[in-house]
């Protein structure tokens, strides 16, 4: 089989960028190992996150990093085996959290940002995935006053950005979460949204991808090589020939790019949920985030889903649920929280790089090798618009904002 682009990885990322080449005019074909949205697609909280101008951050807070340090938080936890291997990835990232790097990282995310509720809109009225999509915004909220004070002073500053909020005291954020409690106020963020099953959407989207003609192959990405007009590719229904390739299979992107001689600095960031039901009675209207515990409660097709924080572990080490205990804990006292839902805890797994934003455009050294991967706690807020991207990056057209800051060269 032949096609001009073959892109690996059926996640949100990848259906995106097949969607958009498609639509270009382009031939695709779309390989993963596995059904589409069924990898950390399907795991994560459902917010298209519109207000997260600012990148998440290497504490550097003394205070801070001394609690981190005793692996006691609920927000973050690390496996003492694995902190050795990842140390200096870890240097790499607390280095380009100091306020100029951040700032610089925070102007190079913010054209993406801007337009994610944008592009999820155009792709979701196309594949009649507009049900999933709840414009209702989300909650931070605060159970100390003086963290609280600061955040609310640091989201005042989120208007010149043309965001939008309402500062909520304990009684007005009763008023919009009636059966949450414990809270001395929140932040209600209007411009995200929500999905209430990600996997479905991204699967829905891979639908439209197919009902345009496009090709759905399952396939091993890891058997990728170089011809001397274009790649070739090992699927289960036969060898599959393209001129272009795309990696965007997220936290197994390094399984692809290694093999060419790429040293990304790529880590994974582990996370968790857990569907519950509510107690008899009660219901949660909005997407909620404890800010200072660092754990969402959304309300999901499946029921509340609980997603927790960053564990720093082998990507391949068993999943141990500490981390998810102590969120499941603190959520209790707050929402009533009925029985779990699902017979274990799923285990997902975000590709992050240490400057806080993706590698998207070509590879230096081997042409018609394209990148998109590396999209941290984002993927589903970013996955359209980084596919639009990179689209046009690779048929030619005027890009919307520059890609430079993505560039896979800053990795020399």
């Amino acid at each position: 089989m032949d096609c001009q682009t073959l892109v690996l990885g059926a996640g949100i990322v990848g259906v995106c960028c097949a969607l958009h080449l498609q639509a270009a005019g382009q031939s695709v074909i779309l390989l993963d190992r596995d059904e589409p949205g069924r990898g950390t697609s399907h795991g994560n909280a459902g917010l298209i996150e519109r207000s997260s101008i600012i990148p998440y951050a290497f504490p550097r807070e003394w205070s801070r990093l001394l609690r981190y340090g005793l692996n006691q938080q609920s927000s973050m936890r690390f496996s003492p085996a694995y902190l050795p291997r990842l140390a200096p990835w870890l240097l790499q990232y607390w280095r380009q959290s100091s306020p100029d790097n951040l700032a610089k990282a925070s102007r190079a995310m913010q054209p993406l940002i801007e337009r994610c509720v944008i592009e999820h809109d155009l792709l979701a009225e196309a594949s009649g995935m507009t049900g999933l999509m709840r414009a209702k915004g989300w909650i931070e909220f605060y159970r100390d006053q003086r963290e609280f004070d600061l955040a609310v002073a640091d989201a005042k500053t989120y208007a010149a950005y043309g965001l939008r909020c309402d500062i909520l005291d304990a009684v007005q954020l009763r008023d919009r979460e009636p059966n949450l409690s414990g809270a001395v106020g929140g932040i209600h963020w209007l411009d995200p949204k929500s999905v209430t099953d990600p996997g479905a959407l991204v699967r829905g989207y891979a639908a439209l991808f197919v009902q345009r003609g496009g090709v759905l192959l399952k396939g091993d990405a890891r058997s990728l090589r170089q011809l001397d007009e274009g790649w070739q590719v090992d699927s289960a229904d036969g060898v599959v020939s393209s001129r272009q390739v795309v990696v965007a299979l997220g936290p197994q992107s390094a399984d692809v790019f290694s093999r060419f001689g790429y040293r990304i600095p790529l880590a994974i960031k582990r996370g968790y949920h857990m569907h519950y039901a509510s107690q008899p009675g009660a219901a949660l209207e909005h997407s909620v985030i404890d800010a200072q515990a660092g754990y969402v409660l959304a309300p999901m097709a499946r029921g509340i889903r609980l997603t927790t924080g960053v564990e720093f572990a082998a990507s391949d080490a068993p999943a141990n649920e500490i981390q998810l205990r102590r969120c499941e804990a603190i959520a209790r006292k707050l929402y009533p929280l009925g029985e779990r839902l699902d017979a274990e805890p799923w285990l997902g797994r975000r590709p992050c790089l240490p400057d806080m934003r993706p590698v998207i455009g070509e590879a230096p050294r081997h042409p018609g090798l394209w990148f998109n991967f590396g999209h941290a706690h984002h993927g589903l807020t970013l996955g359209p618009v980084t596919g639009r991207l990179l689209a046009d990056m690779m048929t030619g057209k005027p890009t919307f904002t520059d890609p430079a800051p993505y560039s896979p060269a800053r990795f020399r």
